[in-house]
């Protein structure tokens, strides 16, 4: 998240960020894509980086979410909406909450 934007608990957005790393390990996962070799198709120097998206740390930066949507095989529209459930859920309610 931003520096606080959200107003909500820090322990609330760490559970948000841990369900959308279980969002994208799923996603890899059903492209059968290892860590490492996802970090190659997104281009990122290090798998870890990778891990740390997956335990919640962290956020795919918004200039390589159709690169991570391709790698994933995934419609970017559909990833970037599932994604921003759990990186900005005030934004997505805003926007989403008739749908």
């Amino acid at each position: 998240m931003y520096g606080n934007p959200q107003k909500r608990a820090k322990s609330d957005v760490q559970e948000m960020r841990r369900d959308g790393g279980r969002y994208l390990r799923e996603l890899r996962e059903r492209a059968g894509l290892s860590q490492r070799e996802l970090a190659g198709r997104v281009g990122t120097e290090y798998y870890t980086f990778v891990s740390q998206l997956e335990n919640g740390r962290g956020r795919i930066p918004p200039d390589r979410l159709t690169i991570w949507a391709s790698a994933l095989d995934v419609e970017p529209k559909t990833f970037v909406k599932a994604l921003m459930r759990y990186y900005d859920p005030v934004t997505f309610e805003i926007l989403f909450a008739d749908e």
